[in-house]
C-alpha cells in the first residue's frame, strides 16, 4: 500500500511539474477563467437597463403625454425619435435606432374619458426575441400604472386586484446572479476537461508514454496520478471564479463552503473522469482537443446554463441525465444562492458519483486493454 502511494505521489508531482513549469501554461490555466467570468458577468446578460423607443403621438394631449413621461422616467426606457407618420415606423425599427416603437391613436384622450378601451399600440423589434420580450414587459408595467392612477382620479371602476411580486434568491433579478455561480462549474469543467485529455495525448506525441510504461506504475495508479493533479486545478480554478463572484460582482453567499467544494470535488471526479476517458481514445493531442470540443459542446447546451432543461424536448431531457455539468450547476446555484445543505442534494451527488465511476472505470479498461 504504501510503495504505491508513493509511486503515485511521485506521478502527480511529474503532472504538477508539466503543468506549472512554463510560465504560458499557467497564464493559460488561470487568467482565462477570471477574463471569461468577467466578460459573462458583463457582456452575457439578460437584463434591459436602457431601451431605446420611438413615440407616434397621434393624440398629443395630456393623457397621452402623462403615460410617455410615466415611460420617461422609468429609468429603463429613452426616448431616440418622435415621428411624424406610420411610415416612419419601419425605418426606426429596420436601422436597429429604436427596440420598440410606441404609437398613439388621436382619440386616445376622448375614448379613456368615454371609459372606453384605448388602445396603444407597441411595435417591438422582434429579431431578439428576448430582449423584445423584457421590453414589452417592461411597457405593459407602465400601461398597468398608467391605467390604475387614470381609474382613481377620474372616478373609474378602481382596480379589483393589484399585483405586487417578490424574487426569492434574486431580489433584483439580476442575471449575473444566475450565471456567474454556474461559472463556477463550467469554467471548470472546461479547463478540467481539457487538460486531463491533453495529459496521456501529450505524453505519446513526446515519446514519455512508453518511458511511463516501463516504471512499476500499475495502469490503475497511471489513472489515479492523473486524475489527482486535474482536481487539484479544477479546485484552483473554481476558486478564482468563487473570487470573482464574491469580491467583484457581490454576489451574497448564502450557503458552507464546506457544502459547496464537496459537491464541486464529486464533479471534478466526473470531469476528470470524462477527460481521462477522451484521452485513452486519442492518439494525438490534436485529436485530443477535437474529441473535448466535441463531447464539450453538447454538455454545455443541455447544462441549463442558458436554456431551462424543464423547457427542453423530452428526448434532450433525458439525454441531459448523463451529464455532470448539469448536475454541477444545480449544486452550485442552491448552495450559493439557497444555502442548501448536503441532505437536499443527494439528487445531484449521487448521479455524479455514478457518472464519475463510469467514466474511470472506463477510462482504466480503455488504457488496460490499449496496453495489452
Amino acid at each position: 500500500m504504501w510503495p504505491a502511494l508513493l509511486r503515485i505521489l511521485a506521478l502527480t508531482r511529474k503532472e504538477l511539474l508539466a503543468i506549472l513549469k512554463d510560465p504560458r501554461s499557467r497564464i493559460l490555466l488561470f487568467a482565462p477563467p477570471i477574463m471569461q467570468c468577467l466578460i459573462f458577468g458583463y457582456a452575457a446578460t439578460f437584463d434591459l437597463s436602457r431601451a431605446p423607443y420611438a413615440v407616434l403621438d397621434q393624440s398629443r394631449s395630456a393623457a397621452s403625454r402623462d403615460l410617455l413621461a410615466r415611460m420617461d422616467g422609468s429609468g429603463v426606457f429613452q426616448r431616440v425619435a418622435n415621428l411624424d407618420s406610420a411610415t416612419d415606423m419601419a425605418d426606426v425599427i429596420n436601422s436597429g435606432k429604436a427596440l420598440i416603437v410606441v404609437s398613439i391613436a388621436p382619440d386616445f384622450e376622448r375614448r379613456l374619458k368615454s371609459q372606453k378601451n384605448a388602445d396603444v399600440q407597441a411595435v417591438a423589434d422582434g429579431r431578439n426575441s428576448n430582449t423584445a420580450g423584457v421590453a414589452m414587459g417592461y411597457f405593459n408595467t407602465v400601461v398597468a400604472s398608467f391605467n390604475a392612477d387614470w381609474r382613481s382620479g377620474h372616478g373609474g371602476r378602481p382596480t379589483p386586484v393589484i399585483q405586487t411580486g417578490r424574487a426569492w434568491y434574486n431580489a433584483n433579478l439580476e442575471t449575473r446572479w444566475n450565471m456567474i455561480p454556474a461559472l463556477i462549474a463550467t469554467l471548470t469543467m472546461m479547463q478540467t476537461v481539457m487538460l486531463t485529455a491533453l495529459s496521456v495525448a501529450r505524453e505519446r506525441e513526446q515519446g514519455t508514454f512508453d518511458q511511463l510504461l516501463v516504471t512499476p506504475l500499475r495502469p490503475v495508479e497511471i489513472i489515479v496520478g492523473k486524475t489527482i493533479p486535474s482536481m487539484m486545478v479544477g479546485t484552483v480554478q473554481a476558486t478564482n471564479v468563487l473570487l470573482v463572484a464574491q469580491l467583484w460582482f457581490h454576489i451574497p453567499f448564502q450557503g458552507s463552503f464546506f457544502v459547496l467544494y464537496a459537491g464541486l470535488l464529486l464533479f471534478l471526479l466526473a470531469a476528470v473522469g470524462l477527460g481521462l476517458f477522451v484521452s485513452s481514445i486519442a492518439a494525438t493531442m490534436q485529436q485530443a482537443m477535437l474529441y473535448t470540443f466535441i463531447v464539450m459542446m453538447p454538455f454545455l447546451l443541455l447544462s441549463g446554463l442558458t436554456t431551462p432543461i424543464s423547457s427542453m424536448p423530452q428526448v434532450l431531457q433525458d439525454f441531459t441525465l448523463i451529464n455532470p455539468l448539469r448536475y454541477a450547476i444545480d449544486i452550485a446555484h442552491r448552495v450559493y444562492l439557497e444555502g442548501v445543505g448536503l441532505d437536499r442534494l443527494l439528487p445531484d451527488l449521487v448521479p455524479l458519483a455514478a457518472i464519475g465511476v463510469v467514466t474511470l472505470t472506463g477510462a482504466s479498461w480503455m488504457f488496460q486493454r490499449r496496453l495489452g
